[in-house]
């Protein structure tokens, strides 16, 4: 066996220096088990000498999961009270339509959060269909958990991510149904299978599985044939929220965002800024 095998078992491979000259007199040789002193094992401490060759390799995709390290230096325009319009509906048409000619997808889609009167909220993504003087409008099931918890709690917020700008809406007001003949005309204009899953499904119940969720569709598409009018379910309709704050948020880089928020007062709305 080489002074390389025995070094790989962990046993100490002497220095040819330090090995004692054969005629010089010998000691006494101690012995361990007399003095108490344990005797390691060998074999068991060469198992543990060796490094596991990995664990000294930082991973460098799982450091790119890592959520922490994860950021981005906004550079944009500043965003001044004097590029604001009077109005935030209008100051949101602005922006809504720099987000949907700037190719965003989806730019209508908004994150819709409401709450129990226990102040339990909960949040969904949903896609904006109207907006106007008079506010928000957007289409659900009324028994779905977000229409019960607007029955019981009629606050809400929306939130609409424009990343890509470096870009957020925060609006908070108090949403109401909007009437059955408009909820009908939009209705009418959705595609025929977006018509039908709007039967099929019973939102947010529980449901036994996928395919019983196909079959009702299956059934549906049965008694209304392509081509044929679909009527509104009753349980389906619309909501209209009332801003009674409108923020909009422009990122810049250290952080030093722009913030400037729309608050409803009875003298009209009052324009603050707020820290980021």
């Amino acid at each position: 066996m080489t002074d390389h095998d025995l070094a790989a078992l962990g046993r100490v491979v002497p220095d040819p220096a330090a090995v004692p000259d054969p005629a010089a007199p010998a000691g006494p040789v101690p012995d361990p088990a007399a003095s108490g002193a344990a005797v390691p094992d060998l074999e068991a401490g060469a198992e543990a000498a060796v490094p596991d060759p990995e664990a000294a390799i930082p991973d460098p995709e799982a450091a790119s999961h890592d959520p922490a390290v994860m950021r981005e230096q906004y550079r944009s325009t500043p965003l001044l009270e004097t590029d604001l319009a009077a109005d935030p509906m209008d100051q949101f048409a602005r922006w809504f339509r720099d987000a949907a000619s700037g190719g965003l997808h989806e730019p209508n889609a908004m994150i819709v959060s409401t709450a129990t009167p226990e102040g339990r909220p909960s949040s969904r993504t949903v896609l904006l269909k109207q907006f106007d003087a008079r506010g928000f409008v957007f289409y659900t099931n009324y028994d779905s958990r977000k229409g019960r918890e607007l029955a019981a709690n009629p606050y809400i917020s929306l939130l609409f991510p424009w990343h890509p700008l470096a870009r957020q809406v925060i609006v908070t007001g108090v949403a109401s149904r909007i009437g059955r003949d408009e909820t009908a005309a939009y209705f009418r204009s959705r595609p025929h299978g977006s018509q039908l899953g709007a039967w099929a499904s019973e939102q947010s119940a529980v449901i036994a599985s996928r395919d019983e969720l196909l079959c009702r569709y299956e059934e549906l598409a049965t008694r209304y044939p392509e081509g044929e009018q679909v009527p509104a379910p009753p349980e389906w309709g619309g909501y209209r929220i009332d801003p009674q704050t409108m923020e909009f948020w422009q990122g810049h880089e250290n952080r030093l965002h722009d913030r400037l928020r729309y608050v409803r007062t009875e003298s009209g709305w009052l324009v603050e800024r707020l820290s980021p």
